[in-house]
């Protein structure tokens, strides 16, 4: 098939002190000298700085450091939790810095942070009232101790723009001229926060506070990082997850160019340590080694598809979802309709490969690098350098991409490990990408066989789901694991909590898990399974509105509870679903709930007589409860999709010889900028909760186009990925 979308396109950034090379030599530069004067908080911690709590620092100069706990990957965490700390804090918005916190800082300080892990979408939703409670703290004790000065109560007097203003006599105070004593003050309790309403900060399209530092160059991402005396080493595991290392020779290696040290680590894994990146990975190809593979040799893609489709009719399965008699209802119904679909291992691609600088000593280990869980990196310092949490910190830099994977810490603890060989000696350790490609995380591979009723008016009677398929949490979290079921495996499916809300009312409904796991380590993937969870529900819902011979809004909107039907009226309205499109293009819809937030999808698509596929736009609606940042959703919703419809057409992930098979992006595609759609966004708060945005609506992006796809074909895909499937009609 050929796949091909119209894009908006957009203007290049062309400068001449922007190109590649001179981000990474300023990059280097300006991480050099970071680290030679390095401090946990960095300017916040200079002697004129007054830190008046955990979240709020403030200069002489009216200058504020707002510290942010939570980690920034492009998805605009830091801005929004920023705006939501200076709202309350009524400082000028235009004086405002971050800067991270570290992980042992945060231990030491009784978790004052609290939460360091970034994902699910939780980063704002979760931590917004402790967030706002810091800066609101932080004004009150500025306006008490300019009143102290003035000898007036605090009632007389008001904070705007990081100036506090004694209303009767007009007189003024800074922030930075008043610091100092109300860093002494004791900090209120019980403050009140402003209401949404008033907002004048938060709730705004500010521009992000990270932008500039990106596009100049001077931000330093982990693989940038260094420092005096820094080695580099580069690892290769065994090829085949699971898979143990038998024999190496290092000797053929040890005199080559710039070679410090060969290490085995992990039983796994052997590493190679140079003076630079390209003589340790040159040394590494040219390694000799030997691995131990056992029967996981004899996995393949199709011995794991054989493995899921027994379990879609095995007798047993976790119940995760069950209303009335689903059985009955469909066996009773005047029209039964079938379908299986599935859904691939996929994979993260952040742009930047998984790396990390360590330096270990007798008694502190230090490690470099971006995470998405600082508190779960440092627990993994520790226990690969074999020190105390209390010895061992974790400075976070920015992530060149996260989307779940670094929310694993296994790159920080082969750093230690390696760290610990050459003590004293910073070593930064870099994935290639073939290492990045073949040992991440997958999104786990499920499929899923829907079985719906439907009765002499179109109604649907019963509906029956069964996902047969990998856990996550039986991989990499089994204690969460609740009687053995993966209540994360039913993302968007459950008939309640907060995190996978099912928005159908159906009289009789069962939904239940087949748990299958093959070798292949399964991972939090951006949206994790409300997003093959979609596909199934709101393709089938396609494919029942058709039987019964209804429109696919209104059949859902029969069945949809008030929130979940908003917000799909609201994508179709804006959408312009149902009027007359330009000859030759179609509209496919879809809804759900993922993180607390609920939103809709709306593709607008073509496919011409050659089988040529153009997504012209996708509409999305959002209800996420409250915007911190208007823009920046709507970024986020752009940015999802452009995740979420690269592995629609291209993403797979398959196994031959129990091996991953895609090792660079020549054999594992992603979106280009032309292939992309114009996207237009909605929101639609209604201000009652607090949900999230980056990983919900990318689950409503392949759906909306695969059902547009089979009004403009006549045909159902029911397999992604898309690149796989001939989509000229009658073929």
């Amino acid at each position: 098939m050929t796949i091909h979308q119209t894009s908006l396109r957009r203007p290049s950034l062309r400068h001449p002190s922007l190109r590649r090379r001179g981000f990474l030599v300023s990059g280097a530069a300006v991480a050099g000298g970071f680290s030679l004067g390095f401090s946990t908080f960095g300017t916040a911690h200079a002697a004129e700085a007054k830190e008046l709590n955990a979240w709020v620092v403030v200069m002489p100069d009216d200058k504020v450091v707002i510290r942010i706990a939570r980690s920034e990957m492009g998805q605009g965490t830091l801005t929004g939790l920023a705006q939501l700390v200076a709202e309350e804090l009524e400082c000028d918005w235009k004086k405002v810095t971050t800067e991270y916190p570290t992980p042992g800082e945060n231990l030491k300080r009784g978790r004052v942070w609290k939460n360091f892990s970034t994902g699910g979408s939780r980063g704002i939703r979760e931590s917004n009232q402790y967030v706002r409670e810091g800066g609101a703290m932080a004004r009150e004790m500025l306006i008490a101790a300019a009143a102290a000065q003035w000898k007036v109560p605090a009632v007389e007097c008001s904070a705007a723009s990081s100036v506090i203003t004694h209303k009767p006599s007009g007189k003024k105070l800074t922030y930075g001229a008043v610091a100092a004593a109300a860093a002494q003050i004791e900090p209120p309790k019980g403050v009140k926060l402003k209401d949404p309403k008033d907002w004048k900060i938060a709730g705004k399209p500010v521009k992000r506070l990270d932008t500039l530092d990106k596009v100049t160059g001077k931000q330093i991402y982990g693989i940038d990082f260094t420092m005096p005396g820094m080695l580099v080493a580069t690892v290769r595991a065994c090829p085949v997850i699971g898979g143990k290392l038998k024999s190496f020779d290092a000797a053929r290696v040890e005199k080559m160019p710039g070679v410090k040290k060969v290490v085995a680590i992990d039983g796994n894994a052997v590493v190679v340590v140079a003076d630079t990146y390209w003589n340790a990975r040159t040394a590494l190809a040219a390694l000799p080694a030997e691995w131990d593979i056992g029967d996981l040799g004899k996995v393949s893609s199709e011995t794991i598809a054989a493995l899921l489709t027994e379990g879609l009719d095995a007798p047993e399965a976790f119940v995760g979802n069950k209303v009335g008699d689903a059985k009955a209802a469909i066996d009773g119904a005047a029209k039964k309709v079938e379908a299986t679909y599935s859904f691939p291992y996929q994979h993260h691609v952040t742009m930047e490969p998984m790396n990390a600088t360590a330096r270990v000593t007798a008694d502190k280990c230090e490690v470099w690098c971006g995470t998405q869980n600082g508190e779960a990196a440092l627990a993994a310092a520790s226990e690969a350098s074999g020190l105390p949490v209390a010895k061992c910190d974790v400075i976070k830099l920015m992530l060149g991409g996260g989307f779940g994977r670094r929310g694993r810490s296994d790159y920080v603890r082969q750093a230690v490990l390696v760290a610990k060989e050459m003590p004293g000696t910073p070593v930064k350790l870099i994935w290639s990408r073939e290492e990045d490609m073949t040992h991440c995380q997958y999104h786990p591979i499920t499929m899923c066989k829907l079985t719906g009723g439907l009765d002499a008016q179109g109604n649907l009677v019963g509906l029956r789901v069964r996902i047969s398929g990998q856990s996550i949490l039986a991989s990499l979290l089994p204690g969460n694991l609740v009687n053995g079921m993966d209540p994360a495996t039913f993302q968007g499916l459950m008939a309640s909590g907060v995190e996978a809300a099912y928005g159908y009312n159906v009289p009789n409904l069962l939904i239940d898990h087949a748990m299958r796991n093959p070798h292949i380590t399964p991972g939090f993937w951006r949206g994790v399974n409300v997003n093959q969870n979609a596909v199934y529900m709101e393709c089938f819902m396609d494919e029942l509105a058709a039987a019964a011979g209804q429109d696919p809004l209104a059949f859902r909107l029969k069945l949809l509870k008030p929130k979940w039907a908003a917000v799909l009226k609201a994508a179709a309205d804006k959408a312009g679903y149902g009027k007359p499109l330009p000859a030759g293009h179609f509209h496919g819809i879809s809804q759900v709930m993922g993180y607390g937030s609920y939103v809709a999808g709306v593709a607008e698509v073509s496919v011409s007589p050659e089988g040529a596929l153009k997504i012209h736009k996708i509409t999305a609606a959002t209800n996420p409860g409250h915007v911190v940042n208007p823009a920046q959703i709507e970024r986020q919703v752009a940015g999802s999709f452009v995740y979420g419809l690269s592995a629609a057409l291209y993403g797979e992930i398959t196994v031959k010889d129990g091996a991953v098979e895609q090792t660079n992006f020549d054999s594992y595609n992603v979106m280009r900028m032309d292939e992309m759609p114009r996207v237009e966004t909605v929101l639609v708060p209604t201000g009652d909760f607090w949900g999230g945005v980056g990983e919900p609506t990318i689950a409503v992006a392949a759906p909306a186009v695969l059902n547009a796809i089979a009004k403009a074909t006549g045909k159902r895909v029911r397999n992604l990925p898309l690149m796989h499937h001939e989509l000229k009609k009658g073929a």
